[in-house]
């Protein structure tokens, strides 16, 4: 069970999936575009972030062997309660990394390229990033090592968490019974997750369950009277595999260049910040979503939750 790894099990399912989604597209019945030059593009991406997950794992499996070693406590493998406990801790854990990536410069520069699609369908789901590793966000799930997990318990769960986010990502399933959609992520909810609606951007952040964005303030539903307008409020309008992978990273080398006083502010800042405030932050995209709306109050905007989707590091 230890060398079990369910991304690398669940792979055909993705391509056979994916696959299926397109004939049932073609055919008329199921919701799902297509783009040739765009799949390819995620498929790419997919396959880099294997290599490049390859590269960076012997780091991080010692650097979680090592905070293992250390542990305060021996948590069992073969415990019921143990799988119950990972998979909580686990999925806020994510929660958490992915509202990071989202909010601040660095890291979203490591993920953009998963949102950088102007299509929603399961393809979506492998466009992944090539740079986590460097970018270091594996560091937050070695606390759950520290506490006492194993260290391929907690990859399992990971590996579980990726696989139950990839059907999320299409557009032919509506919405699931609303006790499921009270309670798990879910089409509905990661559709809003991926457009960039003003409403919409930077919203439900969860993995498996939704019951943290609701905890913490960051969930909004999907509204039948809003459709999903999906990509990146400034898209890329380009195919180019590299500029996809690299072009945030490259915006803030460009900056730092350019203001070399201000890197911790390029680098840590939200996304769209600038030292002038001639760029967009996700309070500004709020404030000019809500002026454009009177009947909506500031008070109100502010409570629907942050904005951050400024997302390159030119103006929106």
């Amino acid at each position: 069970m230890k060398d079990l790894d369910p991304v690398t099990l669940a792979t055909p399912f993705f391509i056979l999936a994916i696959i299926l989604e397109i004939v049932l597209a073609r055919l008329g019945r199921a919701k799902a575009n297509y783009e040739p030059k765009d799949t390819l593009v995620s498929l790419a991406m997919g396959l880099g972030s294997t290599v490049a997950g390859l590269a960076t794992a012997g780091v991080v499996f010692a650097a979680s062997l090592w905070v293992y070693q250390h542990r305060l406590f021996d948590i069992p493998m073969s415990a019921a309660w143990a799988w119950l406990a990972v998979f909580l801790l686990e999925d806020l854990t994510y929660y958490w990394f992915h509202r990071l990536a989202h909010e601040r410069r660095f890291w979203w520069a490591s993920h953009v390229n998963h949102h950088t699609s102007q299509h929603y369908n399961l393809s979506t789901a492998l466009r992944q990033t090539w740079t986590g590793g460097v970018a270091g966000t594996w560091l937050l799930w070695l606390p759950l090592s520290f506490i006492g997990f194993p260290p391929a318990m907690v990859a399992i769960q990971k590996g579980i968490s990726l696989v139950y986010q990839f059907w999320i990502h299409t557009e032919a399933i509506g919405r699931m019974p609303r006790w499921f959609e009270a309670v798990f992520n879910t089409p509905s909810h990661h559709r809003v997750h991926h457009a960039r609606n003003p409403r919409y951007l930077d919203r439900n952040y969860a993995g498996i369950l939704i019951v943290w964005d609701r905890l913490f303030g960051t969930f909004q539903p999907e509204l039948d009277e809003e459709p999903c307008r999906y990509g990146v409020v400034k898209n890329l309008a380009t195919f180019n595999l590299l500029r996809v992978a690299f072009h945030e990273w490259a915006a803030i080398g460009r900056d730092i260049v350019r203001q070399p006083r201000h890197a911790v502010g390029w680098l840590f800042g939200p996304p769209g910040w600038s030292p002038d405030g001639s760029r967009e932050t996700s309070d500004q995209i709020r404030a000019r979503w809500a002026a454009a709306r009177p009947q909506i109050t500031p008070a109100a905007a502010e409570a629907t939750g942050p904005t951050p989707d400024a997302r390159s590091g030119s103006p929106a």
